[in-house]
């Protein structure tokens, strides 16, 4: 699927469905400040990630996202990028609003889906009571939001029931993937969470391919074949990430220079270290700062 954005009350193709607030693909080629800060929603959003790597902050909790992972967002709930931005990668996600009249303020939905009462009072009773927002590889998802697509855009007899069809099957997925979630476990091999902990502890030295994979106990090749599975990136782009990631945070802190950062997070000169992040961000590093500074006194 190509870029897109949906929008209620803007786009002709949800002029018939008063309950998708917005149905949108991303592709983020660049780190734009301010471009994910925290807001509650008022309406039940579900995004799924298809390439990068997302760093966000939901209710106050830290999540790393992969591709094939989804994220369930509640009404009231708050989140945003961990730094304010939208991470380099590319997503998609919907936006539906739900009625809240029960009295326990469990959810309902309208009288688009069609399944029975019954299922809908269970279904929303375990989206209130989830543990986690996130829900690891669930490929599924693509597939319905790519049919989705398909209906809104080709607009084929029958396809206001068939789009509301696939929003029903997309709840009935997610609901029974929470249910066999054990807690909080991630597909993502503990590992390397661990290993991206020791590389944010010693960004200054020059990480090999051979040290990451020796650090999980992998092979080159497989480590690398993983990396690239579950994030997106080789080893290397990785890790640039990583470094990139907190240079942001390290440029925010106006008692450090642009060099002593470059160093600090693995780059062997400032020159390096700007043409990296202007490449991956649209900014020099002077100037992220200078745009910082001016938005806080704003």
């Amino acid at each position: 699927m190509n870029q897109f954005f949906l929008q209620q009350g803007n786009s002709k193709e949800l002029l018939p469905f008063a309950h998708i607030l917005e149905f949108a693909i991303k592709r983020n080629n660049a780190v734009q400040l301010n471009s994910l800060n925290k807001a509650a929603t008022v309406s039940i959003r579900i995004y799924y990630i298809l390439e990068g790597k997302f760093e966000w902050v939901i209710n106050d909790h830290y999540h790393i996202l992969y591709p094939g992972d989804v994220v369930l967002i509640q009404p009231g709930h708050n989140f945003g990028g961990q730094k304010g931005v939208l991470d380099i990668g590319k997503l998609c996600w919907l936006s539906i609003e739900v009625n809240k009249s029960m009295p326990d303020e469990r959810m309902m939905f309208g009288k688009w889906s069609s399944l029975p009462k019954n299922e809908i009072l269970a279904i929303g009773k375990i989206l209130r009571l989830c543990n986690t927002p996130v829900l690891s590889r669930v490929k599924e998802t693509g597939r319905i939001f790519h049919e989705i697509h398909h209906e809104l855009f080709n607009q084929q007899i029958g396809y206001t029931t068939r789009v509301n069809q696939l929003i029903d099957e997309l709840f009935i997925l997610i609901a029974r993937k929470l249910t066999l979630q054990n807690n909080t476990h991630r597909d993502f091999p503990q590992s390397f969470i661990q290993l991206e902990q020791a590389l944010r502890q010693n960004l200054s030295h020059t990480w090999t391919v051979d040290e990451m994979a020796a650090m999980v106990g992998l092979g080159t090749t497989t480590f690398t074949e993983k990396v690239k599975n579950y994030s997106g990136f080789s080893p290397l782009n990785y890790l640039i990430t990583i470094r990139i990631s907190e240079a942001i945070k390290l440029l925010k802190q106006n008692n450090l220079s642009v060099t002593d950062i470059a160093l600090d997070i693995g780059f062997y000169s400032s020159q390096h270290f700007a043409t990296t992040f202007k490449k991956l961000t649209g900014y020099t590093p002077s100037d992220f700062r200078k745009k910082n500074i001016s938005n806080e006194q704003d």
